[in-house]
């Protein structure tokens, strides 16, 4: 919702002051048309060569993370840390009742319960091969860590490709603004011999690829891409937690203090209040007996 509401801020400002200074849209809405044929089909072209097809698609999806947001809230956070209590507690006390549900987590009646986290496959594939690896009793802990840690990096690298893109098509749309201006100044320069009231339309015609690339490239595009890596880097906080827990089970912690762990690394937006999490882990204990 804030995002549409930043976009309609945009047009009201930008196109209400410039009506409010007396300017007319004739000019700019005749324009329009052929100018957005410029410099959007141009914009458009030059991201089609710059990026492969699973590129194109990821960053269409990602878009619309500008309008809905992190895709984690303040209950799967507190959903995240129930189920690695779940699992952490049941290693420990049956390593081999572990097994069915790490290695079938869709039939787990564990994963089960948290449908959401279930659906996302980066989330528990995160989890099930890291309690498989503390399943194969590593010497040295830092060595999970270390692969964890490379594993993140390279998820959120891939992930941070729709922001990349999208910030090298604004960063061009200025360019392609003046392309488009210099041509409408070729065609006034084909019209000069017509009187100045002819050459003024063309002119400010001309000068409509300016400002359309500019303003694409600071009002939307460069915003989107602001968005989407926040959207991106808030995300990433959930599978940080993921890591955070599963290191500190390695290291033998006891399981509150791992769950604990987990807690104070939650973003302070979405962390669960200590008493809050106490809550739902006995209802989960309960459920379990």
């Amino acid at each position: 919702m804030i995002g549409i509401i930043g976009i309609v801020v945009i047009f009201i400002m930008v196109f209400g002051g410039y009506i409010l200074a007396g300017g007319k849209l004739a000019i700019i809405l005749k324009s329009l048309p052929f100018e957005m044929m410029m410099i959007g089909g141009a914009a458009v072209g030059a991201f089609a060569i710059s990026n492969d097809m699973g590129a194109i698609k990821h960053t269409m999806k990602d878009i619309g993370k500008v309008f809905k947001g992190p895709q984690w809230k303040h209950s799967d956070y507190r959903d995240l840390l129930c189920l690695l209590f779940e699992l952490i507690r049941l290693a420990r006390s049956n390593a081999v009742a572990l097994e069915e549900h790490i290695e079938d987590p869709p039939n787990s009646g564990i994963f089960s319960r948290y449908p959401k986290i279930l659906k996302d496959k980066e989330a528990i594939a995160l989890i099930c091969d890291t309690l498989r690896s503390a399943s194969m009793n590593y010497d040295d802990p830092h060595q999970v860590e270390e692969v964890l840690e490379k594993r993140m990096e390279a998820n959120l690298h891939h992930a941070m490709h729709s922001s990349h893109a999208l910030q090298t098509v604004a960063d061009g749309l200025p360019a392609l603004g003046i392309v488009a201006a210099v041509l409408g100044v070729i065609k006034t320069m084909g019209s000069i011999d017509q009187p100045p009231e002819v050459l003024g339309k063309l002119i400010g015609g001309a000068l409509v690829g300016t400002f359309l690339g500019v303003f694409l490239a600071y009002g939307l595009v460069g915003p989107f891409a602001a968005k989407v890596k926040t959207v991106v880097e808030e995300d990433a906080h959930f599978y940080q937690l993921i890591r955070e827990v599963l290191v500190a089970n390695l290291y033998n912690h006891a399981t509150n203090i791992c769950i604990e762990v987990g807690r104070q690394n939650t973003p302070s937006h979405c962390r669960p209040s200590f008493s809050d999490l106490e809550e739902a882990l006995k209802a989960v204990k309960q459920d379990a007996a």
